[in-house]
């Protein structure tokens, strides 16, 4: 349920408003340097603050409860805590009768009887994302040596970022978005035919994010509208270089030894500043409702650092795999 991986394994915890989020990395190869200042840069990455982005501000200081003594990793697991100390959660009290639309609320009080966590959208908010980041930046220490970027590419359906995310302020409306990450120096042959492909893990890993609702790899859906002799990558060399990149790195499932890309879709946040209508479960009619509390605007423009997140976590489950 909320577990990932089979030699580097990540367990998520925690809810928006609760005490503390946090992560267990069971399967970390011992002796890796871990510090609480190696977190710094990829978590002021992940934080609000910026146009668009909610106001809500944490501190986000990882605190390293097991698994790492004198700055190395044991080989124990790894748990990581977070507190939450910025919360309004009274800002949510009218949700326990009108669920957002567009949001989980209505499904979670369905699936667990009415017992979930509603504030802030309890276990399933995007302030776990903050858990992922953390396990990425240890995923990328055991990739040591492959470079994983990412960033908004459009925003609002517009490739002028500032542009659409002013249009989303001026219009108090949110905006969705499309995230593009490029991972190199990938050696070939992590992944496997089938259930265990590259595409596979990035994608079941990606989907754990809120608010994606689509990936791609390569040329992706573009690749439906070419030819399989424009669509192909002609070899280069006996590396498995290639002229072209449409399969974005991967072959069956398998690594070639290319760029590894996809881009992930993500939605806009369902908590809009705008007056929509939904059912009252107490009076037990569709009502005028207004989502109260602090959002993001373009959820998109913190995705980027949670999406090379993701993918060093898949990526660094491959490779121990492969190196057994």
């Amino acid at each position: 349920m909320n577990s990932f991986g089979r030699l580097f394994r990540i367990s998520i915890f925690g809810e928006s408003h609760g005490q503390t989020v946090g992560i267990i990395i069971d399967g970390c190869p011992a002796g890796i340097e871990i510090k609480p200042d190696d977190f710094t840069a990829d978590i002021e990455r992940r934080k609000s603050g910026a146009a668009g982005t909610t106001p809500r501000k944490e501190e986000d200081i990882p605190e390293i409860i097991s698994g790492v003594f004198n700055d190395k990793s044991t080989g124990a697991p790894i748990t990581i805590l977070f507190r939450n100390n910025n919360t309004r959660s009274a800002d949510y009290d009218a949700i326990r009768v009108t669920p957002r639309p567009g949001h989980a609320d209505f499904v979670l009080h369905k699936k667990f009887d009415g017992f979930n966590d509603y504030r802030g959208g309890g276990h399933s908010s995007g302030r776990l994302t903050l858990c992922l980041v953390a396990a990425g930046v240890i995923a990328k220490k055991v990739l040591n040596g492959i470079d994983i970027n990412a960033s908004l590419i459009e925003a609002g359906g517009d490739t002028n970022i500032d542009a659409a995310i002013a249009t989303a302020v001026e219009k108090q409306d949110s905006i969705g978005g499309i995230v593009e990450c490029s991972i190199k120096g990938l050696p070939v042959g992590l992944g496997e035919p089938f259930f265990d492909s590259v595409e596979s893990a990035i994608a079941h890993i990606a989907f754990s994010i809120p608010a994606i609702k689509g990936i791609e790899f390569g040329s992706g859906f573009a690749a439906t509208k070419m030819t399989g002799s424009e669509n192909n990558d002609a070899i280069l060399d006996e590396k498995g270089t290639t002229k072209t990149n449409h399969a974005g790195g991967i072959n069956g499932g398998i690594t070639n030894g290319n760029p590894l890309v996809f881009r992930l879709a993500v939605k806009p946040a369902s908590s809009t500043p705008q007056e929509q209508q939904t059912y009252n479960t107490q009076t037990q009619k569709v009502e005028a409702f207004t989502v109260k509390g602090r959002h993001d605007l373009c959820i998109a423009l913190r995705v980027p650092v949670v999406a090379e997140a993701a993918a060093a976590t898949a990526l660094a489950d491959l490779y121990l795999i492969h190196s057994k």
